[in-house]
C-alpha cells in the first residue's frame, strides 16, 4: 500500500496524473503553435499506459471506465497514426490535435469523477455522482475542452517534419 492505495492503483493514478499534466503542456503547445515533440511523446505514452493499466485494475464487471478506456485507446491509436506514420501532414494535423484532445478530455473526465468519489467535500455535494454539482462540473469540463480543441485546431500549424 502506498498512500492508502494498493500499489497497482497508486501506479495507475500516478501515470494518469502525469498524463494529465503533460496534456496541459501539449495543449499550451497547440495554442502557441509549438510542436513540443518530447511532451507529445510523453503524453501519448502516459495516456496509453493510463488506459491500458485501467483494464487490469480489479473489477467484477465491465464498468463505464472500461468503455471510456477502450474509446481512449482507439483515439490514441489514431493520434499515433496521425503523428508518427502520417507525420501530421494535411488533414492529419487536425486529426492528431482532435484525437489527442479527446484522450486528454477522457482523462480529465475520470479525474473529475474520481474527485467527486474520493474528496470528502465534493462527495458530500454529489454522493451518487448524478447530482447537479457533478453534472455541472462535468459539463464545464466538456465545454472547456470543446472550445479549447477548436482553438487548438485553428492555432496549431507546426505540422512539418523538423519544425521547432
Amino acid at each position: 500500500m502506498i498512500l492508502g492505495m494498493p500499489t497497482l492503483v497508486f501506479i495507475h493514478v500516478l501515470i494518469s496524473l502525469l498524463g494529465i499534466a503533460s496534456g496541459f503542456v501539449i495543449l499550451a503547445g497547440f495554442l502557441g503553435d509549438k510542436r513540443r515533440d518530447g511532451a507529445n511523446a510523453f503524453f501519448l505514452v502516459t495516456t496509453i499506459l493510463t488506459s491500458l493499466s485501467g483494464f487490469i485494475l480489479p473489477a467484477h464487471k465491465i464498468l463505464p471506465s472500461h468503455i471510456l478506456g477502450a474509446l481512449s485507446v482507439l483515439a490514441l491509436a489514431i493520434a499515433c497514426l496521425a503523428r508518427y506514420s502520417k507525420k501530421m501532414q494535411g488533414s492529419w494535423r487536425k486529426t492528431y490535435v482532435i484525437t489527442a484532445m479527446i484522450s486528454f478530455y477522457f482523462n480529465v473526465f475520470v479525474l473529475v469523477a474520481q474527485s467527486f468519489m474520493k474528496v470528502p467535500s465534493l462527495h458530500a455535494l454529489a454522493p451518487n455522482g448524478s447530482e447537479p454539482p457533478f453534472a455541472i462540473a462535468q459539463s464545464m469540463a466538456l465545454i472547456a475542452f470543446a472550445v479549447l480543441t477548436v482553438l487548438a485546431v485553428k492555432k496549431f500549424r507546426s505540422a512539418g517534419v523538423g519544425a521547432a
